[in-house]
């Protein structure tokens, strides 16, 4: 039986993959900062099978420790201050945790293999947020990096840090640079989910709008069930390597929008609809959009949910939910 280590359980794709690596028979640990994460109830609920550690990517000795009780063929680092609106309001606070705990985990993981220095293969959840303002279209493995966010720099900073490990020490060090991934999982203060509740609220008459900031961004956007898997393919690899995951397809929030409110039966969307000045970001990512030809040649991996299946997945879970609540 393999075991796995996974930071950043209680998050959307960290949820996933507990739930994926459970199904291939994996003894799985997931690591959690405070004993009183309000999250540990719904990952418990959601993969009751889930050995729960305490740890914090920024105290090295914690996560020796929880190295040590996991004892992991495989580590997954998904820990992260990942909402890019607030990596503005505490741009040291993702540094730190963003970027100088992939370093954390990684001299943590050097320090327990000891002389074996690919006895646990470990896989960096990097980001298309890295490409910020982008200098190629699509984004590729080789594309130069010009993020445009605190937490895109972060991002970089873990990113090129992983594939040091790798070159300095021979370890199994793979980064996944995953474009946007969506669920019902996902949290509310991200856009997506922001809109799929919003307009479950609205068509069930519990609100009547909802302020976003830029609609016409465009991003290439998955379903986070869909990413978990290439994470784990990656780490399956003889040889460790960095993979865009991404769909090839690009769609703007407005789309994201019309999808949404048509499923509900609303056609005149924009009166729900309103621009706000203070979700505008300061520096703009206009366009994200990825060539996974890596992936899909080497991992055999494809994404299997399209865009509005996406979509319609969101808002008919949030309809639910929403309706559980209000009974």
């Amino acid at each position: 039986m393999k075991r796995a280590l996974i930071t950043g359980v209680t998050g959307q794709d960290g949820m996933y993959l507990s739930r994926l690596l459970l199904s291939k028979g994996y003894e799985v640990y997931g690591l959690v900062r405070g004993q009183n994460n309000p999250k540990i109830d719904l990952v418990r609920e959601w993969a009751p099978d889930v050995t729960i550690l305490t740890g914090d990517l920024l105290d090295q000795s914690s996560l020796l420790r929880a190295l040590n009780i996991a004892k992991p063929d495989e580590v997954y680092n998904l820990g992260a201050i990942s909402f890019v609106a607030y990596s503005w309001e505490n741009a040291q606070l993702t540094s730190q945790v963003t970027g100088l705990g992939v370093l954390n985990i990684l001299e943590a993981i050097r320090l327990y293999s000891g002389d074996d220095a690919s006895k646990v293969r470990f896989y960096q959840a990097s980001s298309s947020e890295m490409f910020g303002r982008v200098q190629e279209v699509p984004q590729r493995e080789t594309t130069l990096l010009w993020p445009r966010s605190p937490y895109g720099v972060a991002k970089v900073f873990g990113h090129y840090m992983t594939i040091n490990y790798r070159e300095s020490y021979g370890m199994h060090a793979s980064s996944g640079i995953l474009f946007n991934h969506e669920s019902p999982l996902r949290g509310p203060e991200f856009v997506t989910r922001k809109i799929s509740l919003a307009v479950a609220r609205i068509a069930l008459g519990l609100q009547e709008s909802v302020s976003l900031g830029n609609i016409e961004a465009k991003r290439d956007w998955g379903f986070a069930g869909d990413y978990v898997e290439a994470m784990w393919r990656m780490l399956q690899q003889d040889h460790a390597d960095d993979y865009v995951i991404s769909t090839g397809e690009t769609y703007s929030v407005q789309h994201f929008l019309d999808i949404a409110f048509n499923h509900v039966n609303i056609s005149d969307w924009e009166k729900h609809v309103f621009q706000d000045p203070k979700f505008f970001r300061p520096a703009e990512v206009d366009l994200l959009i990825g060539d996974s030809t890596k992936a899909r040649t080497t991992l055999g991996w494809e994404p299997q949910v399209s865009f509005e299946q996406l979509v319609t997945m969101m808002i008919d879970a949030d309809l639910e939910r929403e309706k559980r609540s209000k009974a």
